[in-house]
């Protein structure tokens, strides 16, 4: 059987373009005993693949160069030579960027589709959930009443802690890129939210849409906005520094010069990596479960056709192409 796939051709120094990836076809054999074949069906992109780009290790390997790259993935199996897995079961991994591929069962994981879409164990149900979970529960310790701005919010991981936050009885002030992106903000529960390509001083922006300073900021920008996060705050603040998109692509990147404010505001910073909490996955389902279950959270996903544009979509990321997860559709 052949499979296409999304090889890396170069290590981009700055924003990544589409001759940075190119598209292969293999042939992936089939398979023998213990072994199952999975045809994948939805594959993710995310903004932490940028890092996996640069060439050098961080918390994780980069990817190789001319050669199959990874990422979440949700497909079904369409032949089993092994007793764990039966054709028709839905399994994510993380053996994305490709349509099919031959696994011994080794990193596998049966998902449930009756109440929740394949697609969502990649997004609100998935890491990307789970992440938002984890910044607002472990980091930033959220507490009912407490005012929290999220930015990215009509992003992935934003819109997740958006809904979460309220669920958790917060209020939630949001910036996002453009009008629709702001609506979309309030449409999922945001008490306000800003357009931030539409203000001068981001950080009197928020201050006034939240009716003052706020008492936690989940990072997903960097740059200005976290310039305008050490504003806003409050004494005691905190901060969950999930990501900082605006700087993935800039190497000349400053650093912002109001840094005091972190001592003379007494503020808490906790930058984190999701598989360093799996501990609160069940805490994460159980919550999820009862949020979904009350109507607290909805999933969003925008969707790509075609296994061939995923480098667009990809790259889409880091012009504010989607809203909530976006997802190539094989």
């Amino acid at each position: 059987m052949k499979s296409r796939e999304i090889h890396l051709t170069a290590y981009p120094k700055t924003e990544p373009t589409a001759a940075n990836f190119k598209m292969a076809e293999t042939d992936i054999g089939a398979p023998g005993e213990g072994q199952v074949l999975v045809a994948n069906k939805f594959l993710s992109v995310d903004p932490y693949m940028r890092g996996r780009m640069s060439g050098v290790r961080t918390y994780v390997d980069p990817f190789a160069l001319d050669s199959v790259m990874d990422g979440g993935a949700v497909g079904q199996v369409v032949e089993s030579h092994n007793p764990k897995f039966k054709e028709g079961d839905w399994v994510n991994s993380m053996h994305g960027w490709r349509e099919a591929y031959i696994s011994d069962g080794t990193g596998l994981n049966k998902i449930d589709t009756t109440h929740i879409a394949p697609e969502d164990y990649l997004g609100i149900a998935g890491l990307t959930g789970m992440t938002a979970y984890v910044g607002l529960k472990r980091c930033i310790d959220l507490q009912a009443g407490e005012s929290i701005w999220v930015s990215a919010g009509a992003g992935a991981v934003g819109s997740a802690a958006i809904q979460f936050a309220k669920a958790m009885g917060a209020k939630v002030v949001a910036t996002a890129g453009g009008q629709d992106k702001v609506e979309y903000c309030l449409s999922i529960g945001a008490d306000a939210a800003v357009d931030y390509k539409a203000v001068d001083r981001l950080d009197k922006a928020v201050a006034e849409a939240n009716g003052g300073g706020v008492n936690a900021y989940f990072e997903n920008v960097g740059g200005t906005h976290w310039t305008a996060a050490l504003e806003v705050l409050k004494p005691k603040g905190r901060i969950a520094a999930c990501g900082m998109i605006q700087r993935y692509n800039d190497p000349g990147a400053k650093i912002t010069d109001n840094l005091t404010y972190i001592v003379g505001k007494s503020l808490r910073i906790q930058g984190f990596i999701v598989s360093d909490h799996f501990d609160l996955l069940p805490a994460f389902i159980g919550d999820l479960g009862k949020w979904m279950a009350e109507g607290k959270v909805k999933p969003r996903n925008t969707i790509v056709e075609g296994i061939e544009n995923m480098p667009d979509a990809f790259l889409g990321l880091f012009t504010g192409a989607n809203t909530g997860k976006m997802l190539v559709k094989v």
